[in-house]
């Protein structure tokens, strides 16, 4: 750490130094999309020599930093008529101002030089992933929680499940709220099985980090290499050939559909079947074959003659479906959640109205329900 520039900057600024900081140069958010430091930590940037790497570090820090946020923009040099309409006088060579005032426009500018330097103070308590790995770990310890302490990979089996369950609602449901309240609690449950394998001598949560991290730039050679691949499909076929490559590396006697988890939801389960399989070829060559395919599971659905017949004839026109999904660019899962949650709020309606006028539901037609049927359907529901 260059002590001589924290020391005179701190100076500058009037401020105690901290008791740590990340010093970064400014230049390291030249190619970046996100913040490489943890937002709770203060943060001094240098050598900002130029508007345009200004504008820069100002969109990767707005990726994570609030528009108001306050930062001290130091400088060497002299200011600009904007920098003077601050609090802060010239002499003082350092201007307070909000993130989102970095860099306003061409005529209200500062000039920047290899001398100007940002000051980025915390953004508050718990807002980095290495602090909300440090609460869980805490969990974990002798000190911690009773219930967290005795958790297992197993034990968290099902509040995994429900908490995807939970985010999937939320995500149907278009509500952005509950979306980042159902995000953090499937985050709470990723952390906390990394902190088990942890203790175990299994794995860290830098392991599972590094393990995706890899993956993803070992997948996307398009983007981080010089592979160039066409279109949406382009990427799912050279997805499929890398994946196959990884399987012969690892010598595995595995299938193309093996990796696809036994525990999905059927619908998913066979959409991911048939996306495999259509990557390497496997696949009707237009629309129609679908639309025919679907038509015949519904004839042999009504020649069937017992339940076992039926059963399975009804389970091919499932996965007919499904491809037709598939097809049409819709996820099966969803669409179905979707025509669920529709059924419910309708038959909620159909309750709703049975018992203002003071009736049992079985007590009701036909006719009567399906009108009150109607009716929601006529209110959007």
């Amino acid at each position: 750490m260059d002590l001589a520039l924290v020391s005179h900057t701190f100076e500058t600024l009037r401020l105690t130094p901290p008791s740590k900081l990340t010093l970064l140069e400014a230049g390291t958010l030249s190619s970046a999309h996100m913040p490489p430091f943890p937002p709770d930590m203060p943060t001094l940037l240098t050598g900002i020599d130029s508007r345009e790497l200004a504008l820069q570090v100002k969109k990767v820090l707005l990726a994570v930093y609030p528009e108001d946020h306050e930062i001290y923009l130091v400088i060497t040099g002299n200011l600009t008529t904007k920098a003077q309409s601050h609090e802060d006088s010239k002499e003082n060579n350092f201007v307070t101002l909000k993130l989102s005032e970095l860099v306003v426009n061409h005529e209200e500018s500062f000039e920047f030089s290899e001398s100007t330097s940002l000051f980025i103070p915390p953004l508050g308590e718990g807002t980095s992933f290495e602090s909300f790995a440090e609460i869980i770990a805490h969990l974990r310890a002798p000190d911690g929680c009773p219930w967290d302490k005795v958790q297992t990979h197993k034990s968290l089996r099902t509040h995994l499940l429900e908490e995807s369950y939970e985010t999937l609602s939320a995500i149907d449901a278009g509500d952005f709220e509950s979306m980042r309240e159902e995000f953090g609690d499937l985050l709470l449950q990723i952390v906390l099985n990394a902190q088990i394998g942890s203790e175990q001598k299994n794995f860290t949560i830098t392991q599972v980090i590094k393990s995706i991290y890899d993956k993803i730039i070992r997948r996307h050679p398009h983007v981080f290499g010089e592979v160039m691949l066409e279109g949406v499909s382009g990427v799912l076929q050279n997805w499929e050939k890398l994946k196959e490559q990884e399987r012969k590396g690892k010598k595995e006697d595995k299938g193309l559909l093996d990796g696809v988890p036994a525990a999905l939801p059927a619908l998913t389960q066979a959409q991911e079947y048939q996306d495999r399989a259509a990557r390497v070829g496997f696949d009707w060559p237009e629309i129609q074959g679908v639309l025919d395919k679907v038509r015949e599971e519904i004839d042999e659905i009504e020649k069937a003659e017992n339940i076992e017949e039926v059963t399975g004839e009804l389970g091919d026109l499932f996965f007919a479906l499904v491809n037709l999904a598939r097809w049409r660019k819709v996820d099966a899962e969803s669409a179905l959640r979707e025509t669920n949650l529709k059924f419910k709020k309708r038959f909620a309606y159909v309750e709703q109205g049975a018992k203002n006028q003071g009736r049992d539901l079985s007590d009701m037609s036909l006719d009567e329900m399906d009108a009150l049927w109607n009716e929601a359907k006529q209110r959007g529901m």
